[in-house]
């Protein structure tokens, strides 16, 4: 799905009014995995949310696809996967992950079964336990299952890993890869994480201090996968670092 993002401000009507996002112009080509990176309260997740259609911009507009983001969230075309996997506790895995396709229309026929999606993200045979025995780390299992289920263009994902222990989340970004490439929707990735933005996106898009206004944007033509002790890949992590105000760039 393609995401056009055309001279977006948004101003929250607190007193004084707060200007989250301010001139945001970004063209997302469908298929592509971009990561937005910044300080706390730059605006990246105001920015998922315009493009979710949650929220209307103050200024500019959004299309995806050509269409407005209530169009196409109305369409059950977009998946969101937050730090929270919102899981309901009272339904065993198999039921929270069937709980999304209930919302489809009948002449959507999504790729995966809930069955076929647990075992896409290896909780195949879980489907009959509840949340509660569940660790966090197999809750973002489930609640990534669930995404797939929706076979959606695009997909939104504010810091879906933050929350996990460094081995645990290190294991689910390469499961994730493993998952997207294949399928190829378009993934905007809210993180805090270089490292983790450098191994899994084919570009970065830095936010400034609130207002949060496009600051850098740069593509990575590295292989997959990657190897942080590659001198292409640290090349990578001190341009990044310098985008974000934290060290010099260095040749």
């Amino acid at each position: 799905m393609h995401v056009d993002i055309q001279h977006v401000t948004h101003v929250f009507p607190s007193r004084p009014p707060r200007t989250a996002l301010q001139d945001i112009r970004l063209e997302i080509p469908s298929g592509q995995f971009t990561a937005l990176v910044g300080p706390s309260g730059c605006g990246k997740s105001t920015l998922l949310r315009l493009v979710a259609g949650l929220i209307t911009p103050s200024q500019g507009h959004i299309r995806l696809d050509g269409r407005s983001p209530a169009e196409v969230r109305g369409a059950r075309q977009i998946a969101w996967m937050a730090q929270s996997p919102a899981l309901l506790p009272w339904l065993n895995a198999r039921g929270n992950v069937a709980l999304a396709q209930r919302f489809l229309s009948p002449e959507r026929r999504p790729r995966f079964s809930p069955q076929e999606a647990l075992q896409r993200v290896g909780l195949g045979d879980i489907d009959g336990v509840y949340p509660h025995a569940l660790s966090g780390g197999m809750q973002q299992r489930l609640a990534l299952a669930r995404l797939l289920t929706l076979d959606a263009g695009l997909w939104l994902m504010d810091e879906p890993f933050a929350a996990l222990d460094e081995l645990t989340r290190e294991r689910l970004t390469t499961e994730l890869l493993d998952l997207w490439q294949p399928l190829h929707p378009t993934v905007l990735w809210v993180t805090h994480n270089i490292y983790e933005a450098l191994r899994l996106a084919d570009r970065v898009v830095v936010l400034s201090s609130q207002p949060g206004r496009l600051a850098a944007d740069f593509t990575l033509p590295l292989a997959r996968p990657r190897q942080e002790h590659d001198p292409a890949f640290q090349a990578a992590v001190r341009r990044l670092r310098a985008a974000l105000g934290l060290a010099e760039a260095t040749p």
